[in-house]
């Protein structure tokens, strides 16, 4: 799950008008196959007992954000894409597992995925990663109780991704490759926020996060989208309204007047310096306007999932460049192998640090 969001009208429809097709086809294949295998249960980040195969072999991601969790600590596992990657993206990922099927969301923005095409994959469990709330609790009980498809909510938060992959380790029979993950997660956080705590607040520059090809929306308060820059301690002009994204005015951004800009953009990135409405801003002037990496997953969000982790070291250079001098590049390449299990090569890490697809 990527936003807060209410399930589609449309997927609600196709749960309940689906229920007695389902339940009806179950009941066959017991009767064909005879009693399941005897299941173990774990209790997910929402405090459900969720019943599991003592072998999951099959995982199906609710949203983008539970895929890439998956796929960086179990691919082998991983069914298939909320969205198909593209080539750009596939260059850094395992090559057989990046390219494995489109099969829709559950969860989400857009959601895709009607619940025949799940079931036709057979998952052992489908996972999401996400918010924790009424509405995806509902979701995923009433997913559960009309396939028969343990279903187990993680939780999403940027400073719960070190217990996420724990108990996502034991839910897939995966411990000690979570544990190495979650370690290395909770090691990044703690080292780069150390850096952020020592510098003080006079010295930290006001930051306007940038979306869309204008600039002109953002993350308020509260959203989702800017989670790894409050984690950050950044000073968010936009923190003070509550809120998730959002359009503003030109005229906001000039009364906010930051002195740092990041997008994840490249179209904003490579014409704010010469359109005219932007010139009276004190980062564009100052040209300190920085474009994100984003392959092959955003380093701010986009989606808001583990991908984020990398950022952090980003995101400090961008904006306390003299509290991380440290060149990019060797991290760039050991999180992309501990985590993506690709080795990249110089060149490529340039092209991922530019924020360029190619």
């Amino acid at each position: 799950m990527t936003h807060p969001m209410k399930p589609s009208d449309q997927l609600r429809r196709r749960l309940l008008a689906a229920t007695t097709t389902w339940l009806l086809a179950g009941q066959l294949a017991k009767a064909q196959t005879g009693p399941a295998p005897a299941a173990r249960s774990i209790t997910d980040s929402a405090g459900r007992n969720v019943p599991v195969p003592q072998k999951v072999q099959r995982v199906f991601p609710a949203g983008a954000p539970a895929a890439i969790l998956l796929y960086t600590l179990a691919p082998d596992l991983l069914l298939g894409w909320p969205r198909a990657n593209r080539a750009e993206e596939l260059e850094f990922l395992i090559p057989d597992v990046g390219r494995r099927p489109e099969v829709g969301r559950i969860t989400g923005r857009g959601n895709s995925a009607n619940l025949e095409s799940v079931l036709a994959l057979q998952p052992d469990v489908i996972v999401d990663s996400g918010t924790i709330n009424d509405t995806y609790v509902d979701l995923a009980r009433r997913v559960q109780d009309q396939t028969g498809i343990p279903y187990a909510l993680l939780d999403g938060r940027f400073a719960a991704i070190p217990q996420s992959y724990r108990l996502l380790g034991e839910l897939l029979g995966r411990q000690a490759r979570a544990s190495e993950l979650a370690q290395a997660a909770s090691d990044m956080m703690q080292a780069v926020q150390a850096r952020i705590q020592a510098i003080p607040e006079a010295r930290r520059p006001r930051v306007y996060y940038a979306r869309g090809p204008m600039g002109l929306e953002t993350g308020l308060g509260g959203s989702i989208n800017i989670e790894s820059l409050n984690f950050m301690g950044l000073r968010l002009v936009s923190a003070d309204t509550p809120g998730g994204l959002a359009r503003v005015s030109i005229e906001q951004v000039l009364r906010w007047d930051p002195e740092v800009i990041l997008t994840i953009d490249r179209e904003f990135a490579d014409r704010v310096y010469e359109m005219p409405m932007w010139q009276g801003v004190r980062a564009v002037r100052e040209r300190r306007v920085h474009l994100s990496p984003k392959l092959p997953f955003g380093w701010i969000d986009f989606p808001p999932g583990v991908n984020r982790l990398p950022g952090l070291w980003w995101l400090g250079k961008a904006v306390f460049p003299e509290a991380f001098p440290e060149p990019l590049a060797p991290m760039a390449k050991a999180f992309y192998r501990q985590f993506y299990g690709v080795q990249l090569a110089d060149a490529q890490v340039a092209r991922v640090l530019a924020g360029r697809g190619t």
